[in-house]
């Protein structure tokens, strides 16, 4: 048993003095408040919860910061999805686990402690399945387990190229599976996670445009209990399409039809008129946002403010993997809603701290999202937590919501010392402890991708 000692802590309670957590089987066995350290204990100044990160594809930290030149028309979403699908075709397994491990570490360093991977990279690049059906999924397990950070694998089913079941690209031929195949995939995803108390399996129908009505219904059978993940309502051109091909907007129809409930994760929902925004609400659902990617895409801006007022959960994640931070991602959420609406502090109740009230509704919502029995320091959670630096200038003086604050608005992944995740302390002194070995491996097939 470890047992680790705050001199505060942010319990279900609130900022709390003088708290010890007693570690098991990578489980919070015990925890014990109001009390000194003791001898063997090991001791911190400021103790938290840590994020899950809910929404990620791995393989695109390989191009990050490679879509920034702009074309010779207007730049969008769809102009960037073409760029993403020429590096895609490039990559082979091993590069797409060195770019995993990269980015699971820098995760880590960041202050998540899960990931939920939504897995799209199927097949070699010619289209052609793997000898093994499972062979890219085995790298993105293998990858978690090298970074050590906790993982939700979300198999995507990807089946077409547009509303209405148009035939896929060419360039979409890595990503296509049938229902026959995915239902061989996801069984294998089952076996790769099958024992392993942080890992789990769920189910990604890509979005209303790669999956038929029919499909979708099936993939979703398949799921169960498990987490259910997908695109919905990024861009506005997708809502016209849908509108024209389904007779609805894509939030409205899934509502009406998919039988969303609190398994669901809707990825993005930036477009949703007022109704939808109640709907996806009163579901149960996480909206599954991502700050920093819709703004380095361009998607538009969530309606944050109603859909709290109406009670709606939420969680954040990195998606195309641009940029990596846990209080980032946050951030940038609440400026975007700052801009919107030409005012400050705008997802905080009056009185409230902005970073606590962005915290505290992050860490549900991604706790849920990934089936993950983390999200508070609780007894029987899995110990996923970080240490802050109390010795960061930007620290000093501060304590309570303080802390979260100067962490979300002003230093982020600088104050990050040690993380945990399942147990296991992965991060020292802000380093995960195989920082170079990976980071040397990733150069390496970054040198030579680029080179291609």
């Amino acid at each position: 048993m470890t047992v680790v000692h705050a001199e505060s802590a942010l319990t279900p309670d609130g900022w709390t003095p003088g708290v010890r957590l007693a570690i098991e089987t990578g489980a919070i066995a015990a925890i014990e408040t109001g009390i000194a350290a003791r001898a063997g204990d090991e001791r911190h100044a400021i103790l938290l919860p840590a994020l899950a990160n809910l929404h990620s594809h791995a393989f695109q930290r390989a191009m990050a910061g490679l879509a920034e030149t702009r074309g010779h028309g207007a730049d969008t979403f769809w102009t960037w999805r073409e760029t993403m699908y020429r590096f895609a075709l490039m990559m082979n397994p091993d590069d797409v686990e060195a770019a995993a491990a990269q980015l699971y570490v820098e995760m880590l360093e960041a202050g998540f402690a899960a990931v939920a991977e939504f897995h799209y990279l199927h097949h070699a690049p010619d289209g052609a399945p793997y000898a093994d059906h499972a062979e890219m999924a085995g790298r993105i397990v293998a990858a978690a387990r090298e970074a050590g950070i906790g993982l939700t694998l979300l198999p995507v089913f990807y089946a077409h190229g547009g509303f209405g079941g148009a035939p896929p690209k060419p360039e979409q031929r890595r990503f296509i599976t049938d229902l026959g195949s995915f239902a061989r995939l996801f069984e294998a995803c089952e076996r790769l996670v099958e024992g392993r108390p942080d890992e789990a399996v769920g189910v990604a129908p890509h979005s209303l445009r790669a999956a038929t009505l029919a499909e979708l219904a099936d993939v979703v059978a398949l799921a169960d209990e498990r987490p259910i993940h997908i695109h919905a309502a990024e861009q506005i051109g997708e809502v016209e399409n849908c509108v024209a091909s389904l007779g609805a907007r894509p939030v409205r129809w899934l509502l009406d039809h998919a039988g969303v409930d609190r398994r669901w994760c809707l990825v993005h929902a930036t477009h949703m008129d007022a109704g939808e925004t109640r709907g996806l609400a009163a579901s149960g659902a996480v909206a599954g946002l991502c700050p920093i990617t819709e703004a380095n895409l361009g998607d538009g801006v969530f309606n944050a403010p109603a859909y709290l007022d109406a009670g709606g959960r939420f969680g954040v994640g990195s998606d195309s993997n641009v940029s990596i931070g846990a209080a980032d991602e946050l951030r940038h959420l609440e400026y975007s809603q700052r801009l919107a609406a030409r005012s400050r502090n705008v997802l905080a109740r009056p009185g409230g701290s902005t970073g606590r009230a962005l915290f505290d509704a992050a860490l549900i919502g991604g706790a849920q999202a990934l089936a993950r029995s983390s999200g508070s320091l609780a007894v029987g959670a899995r110990a996923d937590f970080l240490t802050l630096d109390a010795d960061h200038p930007t620290l000093a003086g501060k304590s309570g919501d303080a802390i979260l604050d100067a962490w979300i608005f002003s230093a982020g992944n600088l104050l990050v010392d040690c993380v945990w995740s399942g147990g296991r302390k992965i991060v020292r002194g802000g380093r995960h402890a195989s920082r170079e070995k990976i980071g040397a491996r990733f150069a390496a097939t970054m040198r030579r991708l680029c080179a291609a």
